[in-house]
């Protein structure tokens, strides 16, 4: 038995990991590479022919996991698409929005005046609408905790890792020249206590892990909580002065559990009546998806549900339905609060937004997420008094403010602590991917001096198993 990494491979983004047993090949997770050197067209370069792989697994429906699965299909898979039935969901959502992505970078990529048929055209999307349409009909959705036999040979299980409505970290049990080993792929893990989702849970004892290294070496905030933070800042930006709070956000999963904490803070009582905009299309279909799986939400949210109603749902909150209605909100002159995507800045309604409010003393915008470097979001973080918007350079007056306590990746410690839930002695190896260098080696010595063996593998690395 063969595995090689392929993706993820001492960077975030792009995961894509082949196990090959003996004439069945086992694909887990297809995600676009979209590090800052990678060329969009890449991707449609796969390192073995597409039409080997028998299934592909997919842990979540984030698009650096999912995204080059309708590209994937478009090459020659002719296989099923194995997942838990929200990240079925979540995924058609996100593929679609890509394609979306793809033709809105076409088009600016025309010269101006040449917008028609004959213009010369910017990067050829990946994939279209059809293509992901292909691609939903190969979704082959298994529960949490259910065994399912892919052939005589080989079982998986999918086991809840928060993260994502739906994540999962995926064991294989496979008979291999007479012998049971169990391989277990992480996707990504999330935290303890994150609002809307449950906690991760320890994976089963296993011969190989092949873990994410996100937040390697680095640790969350713990001084203050999420609500009381969303409190302080929310009296500074709109109570005791007359502004607006912007809050970039990814329209899935982090704007969830930004609304569900802000319905909290409000139904409670906490601060007074403030008017709360959501202004991401795909959020609301997003939220819709989370109404759909009600069952897989956490408890403190069930119960919410239970005694107050529609976590997604209050009164001070709406979500903004048009263009027409966003471009409004810039007339609307009480204080108020923005959610807007995309979380770095990087396309979406979010920079109207910012084009209209970077030169107001009397907004604050808070960043809940990582922002990579080259981003707008990141130039805003690191302080540049000068930022380039539609052509224009605009002066930074609004207050910027950061905080991580909505990240959806488990830290270091949470990372160590997943991994210390195996038996030292029975844990053969770990393979430490979906990192950057620093934060992988980081993880890489800490698990090394508990005992664990670790390697680091470089894209294209075969390992046998």
């Amino acid at each position: 038995m063969k595995l090689t990494i392929w993706g993820a491979a001492r960077q975030v983004t792009g995961s894509m990991h082949l196990l090959q047993l003996e004439d069945y090949n086992i694909l887990v997770d297809c995600g676009l590479d979209y590090e800052k050197d990678t060329y969009q067209e890449e991707n449609q370069y796969f390192p073995f022919d597409p039409g080997s792989i028998d299934v592909v697994i997919l842990t979540h429906a984030h698009i650096d996991h999912s995204g080059n699965l309708p590209t994937l299909i478009r090459m020659g898979f002719e296989g099923q698409i194995l997942c838990t039935p929200p990240t079925a969901d979540l995924t058609e959502l996100l593929l679609l929005d890509s394609v979306n992505i793809f033709l809105s970078k076409q088009n600016k990529s025309k010269p101006k005046g040449r917008r028609g048929r004959g213009a010369s055209a910017g990067p050829q999307p990946l994939y279209l609408q059809k293509h992901v349409m292909d691609t939903v009909e190969r979704f082959v959705t298994i529960g949490f905790h259910r065994d399912f036999r892919l052939n005589g040979n080989v079982s998986i299980t999918f086991i809840p890792v928060g993260h994502l409505l739906g994540a999962a970290a995926v064991v294989l049990t496979v008979q291999d020249q007479g012998q049971e080993k169990k391989i277990a792929f992480t996707g990504d893990i999330g935290r303890n206590n994150y609002p809307v989702l449950v906690n991760p849970e320890p994976i089963p004892q296993v011969d190989y892990l092949i873990s994410e290294s996100t937040y390697g070496g680095r640790l969350h905030s713990t001084e203050i909580s999420l609500e009381q933070k969303l409190i302080e800042t929310i009296n500074e930006s709109c109570i005791k002065f007359p502004g607006r709070l912007i809050i970039p956000a990814f329209s899935i999963g982090r704007t969830q559990s930004l609304v569900y904490t802000l319905n909290q803070i409000f139904s409670k009582g906490l601060l007074p009546p403030v008017k709360i905009f959501v202004d991401s299309p795909l959020a609301e279909f997003a939220t819709d998806i989370y109404r759909r799986h009600h069952d897989l939400i956490n408890d403190d949210a069930k119960e919410f549900y239970r005694q107050k109603g529609d976590q997604f749902e209050f009164e001070e909150l709406s979500y903004v339905h048009d263009k027409r209605e966003s471009l409004s909100i810039s007339n609307y002159h009480e204080p108020c609060i923005i959610i807007s995507s995309a979380g770095m800045l990087e396309g979406g309604r979010i920079q109207d937004h910012l084009y209209y409010n970077i030169q107001n003393y009397y907004c604050t915008i808070l960043f809940i997420g990582y922002c990579a470097k080259g981003t707008l979001g990141n130039r805003l973080l690191r302080g540049d008094p000068i930022v380039r918007l539609r052509n224009r350079d605009l002066m930074v007056y609004a207050t910027i403010q950061q905080t991580d306590l909505l990240s959806g990746h488990g830290d270091h410690n949470d990372l160590v602590n997943m991994v210390k839930h195996q038996n030292i002695a029975q844990l053969k190896r770990v393979f430490l991917v979906h990192g950057e260098d620093k934060s992988t080696q980081s993880l890489s010595d800490a698990l090394s001096e508990i005992g664990y063996q670790v390697s680091i593998p470089e894209k294209g690395e075969v390992f046998e198993l």
